[in-house]
């Protein structure tokens, strides 16, 4: 049975995902990587800009889902991917596009930091 998204990372795992993203009702706004609770969860907590605190702190609110589903919904998050455990990001559009900020520093993620897929390292010079 083929997934109705692609494969973007091969093995990226699950991550957890606020109800709100995945049904479309908030767009991804700040992404946060803890440790890993199960082998196939990669550590993302994936939140979304109208996502409050008392949404967030019902558990009911949370689903866990494949990270390629939700690079499907946010491709930058396809850059993210590798960071370490205790990233704090945030995704920003404005007139530029989509950037990446950390949260603690408030600066941009600069594009030579993201995580390139292994089948497009070759075309970006890696």
């Amino acid at each position: 049975m083929s997934r109705p998204y692609p494969e973007f990372i091969p093995g990226a795992g699950a991550s957890l995902a606020t109800r709100s993203v995945l049904g479309g009702e908030s767009r991804i706004r700040w992404v946060h990587r803890k440790p890993s609770r199960q082998p196939a969860d990669n550590g993302w907590r994936i939140l979304g800009d109208t996502d409050t605190g008392d949404y967030l702190s019902n558990a009911k609110n949370w689903r866990p889902v494949d990270f390629n589903e939700l690079c499907a919904i946010e491709p930058a998050l396809i850059g993210i991917y590798d960071f370490p455990v205790g990233a704090d990001l945030q995704i920003v559009r404005e007139g530029r596009g989509v950037l990446i900020v950390d949260a603690k520093s408030g600066r941009e993620v600069p594009r030579s930091a993201l995580y390139v897929p292994p089948q497009h390292r070759a075309a970006h010079g890696g």
